[in-house]
């Protein structure tokens, strides 16, 4: 079987028994100094001025809103637009804080929500408040366009890039464009620490309440004068009483320093296994475009790929069912495109009371598409069964 992710880790002896070695010798495994050592090298990596680590890439999501909230830059009942086509927690935390999510269809061809979509949502609603948007499966939307759009209407961008870590735009790298982006490092991610995520922002206010949000609503991961000034603003001079001082809404969204070891070791071999992804997929790509039956994606505002998977469109729902079952006979792995029309989870027709809008690219992918696993472990012959099965006959 072609799974869609055969291991944990690149090279996974490797780290397997590095990890051992660590855990033996490791004074504590709680949060500490290898979590924020990862912080920093991640930081460097994505060219920010703050990372911070969760625990996955579905609490990053989480935080991002609540420290919003805490920072009374959201409030309940604001519109939250969202991409339609992405992952349910990037949408799941819009309704559990007491906000309204607003569908932004997405364009086939490339995946993702683009400018046009945000206004046409603009045309008919000005209330938007911020827009969360997915950069689905290495793909991205025109970014740059889209961050002016929400700078000219006041709009807070959140960006998930959770899929597309090492894609770059001519204008930056995806996980830049906005307020503050996630990612996680889930095992079958571009890069894994087992379960993890990460938020990186520009925005020192921003990041420290993301830190606060993280641990409980505490301040004891902040530097020394961020401890004083949250203190002294609530008159807590007892050093004694400030270790259980709770100065806003939190959780326990930790990472273990297991995941600040593992994303160190991982990190190092990120660009390395970026680029076989990217050479795999230009290989699967050339087959698909042999075929009429499939409509390629489109990359032409994208400076650098990094493919999450493979991903096929066809033309039709039929068509679609039968390259399914051919890849499915073929024993390869496959999934929808993500979640779909999010609107169509039971998840969000049970909360969002609001009557669904009809939104054509979103449902094409619904019902046209799925994908396959693409990463560096995929043999000649895994590379060969997956074109074969892109064949016309």
């Amino acid at each position: 079987m072609i799974p869609l992710m055969k291991n944990a880790f690149l090279h996974e002896e490797e780290p397997k028994k590095a990890l051992s070695e660590f855990i033996m010798q490791a004074k504590r495994l709680s949060m500490g100094e290898k979590c924020k050592e990862f912080e920093e090298a991640f930081a460097k990596k994505q060219h920010a001025k703050h990372a911070i680590l969760f625990n996955s890439g579905g609490s990053a999501n989480l935080a991002m809103l609540q420290a919003a909230k805490n920072l009374d830059i959201l409030k309940d009942k604001d519109q939250i637009a969202f991409s339609v086509l992405t992952w349910a927690t990037n949408v799941m935390p819009i309704i559990q804080l007491g906000m309204r999510p607003v569908a932004v269809d997405c364009e086939p061809t490339t995946l993702n929500s683009m400018s046009q979509h945000l206004l046409e949502i603009l045309k008919k609603n000005k209330k938007i408040k911020a827009f969360f948007i997915t950069n689905a499966l290495g793909f991205a939307g025109d970014l740059s366009n889209i961050k002016k759009i929400c700078e000219k209407n006041n709009i807070i961008l959140f960006e998930d890039n959770c899929e597309s870590l090492g894609t770059e735009l001519p204008e930056g790298k995806t996980g830049s464009f906005g307020l503050g982006a996630s990612f996680s490092f889930f095992v079958a991610h571009h890069m894994s620490t087992i379960e993890g995520g990460m938020v990186v922002t520009d925005d020192d206010d921003f990041a420290e309440m993301l830190r606060i949000v993280r641990a409980n609503g505490w301040d004891r991961n902040l530097e020394t004068y961020q401890q004083k000034k949250w203190r002294d603003g609530y008159d807590i001079k007892s050093e004694f009483h400030s270790k259980y001082s709770f100065y806003d809404l939190g959780y326990n969204l930790r990472p273990t320093e297991i995941t600040g070891f593992l994303g160190l070791y991982q990190l190092a071999l990120l660009d390395a296994g970026l680029k076989i992804r990217e050479e795999n997929h230009n290989r699967l790509e050339k087959k698909l475009k042999e075929n009429p039956d499939f409509i390629p994606l489109d990359r032409s505002h994208i400076k650098t790929l990094s493919p999450f998977a493979f991903v096929v469109i066809c033309k039709t729902p039929e068509l679609q069912e039968k390259y399914k079952v051919r890849f499915e006979k073929a024993d390869i792995e496959v999934r929808p495109i993500i979640s779909g029309n999010t609107q169509r989870q039971p998840f969000y027709k049970k909360y969002v009371v609001e009557e669904t809008v009809y939104l054509p690219g979103a449902e094409f992918l619904h019902h046209n598409g799925f994908y396959c696993g693409n990463y560096p472990e995929l043999t000649e012959e895994d590379l060969e069964i997956i074109s074969n099965c892109l064949n016309k006959d």
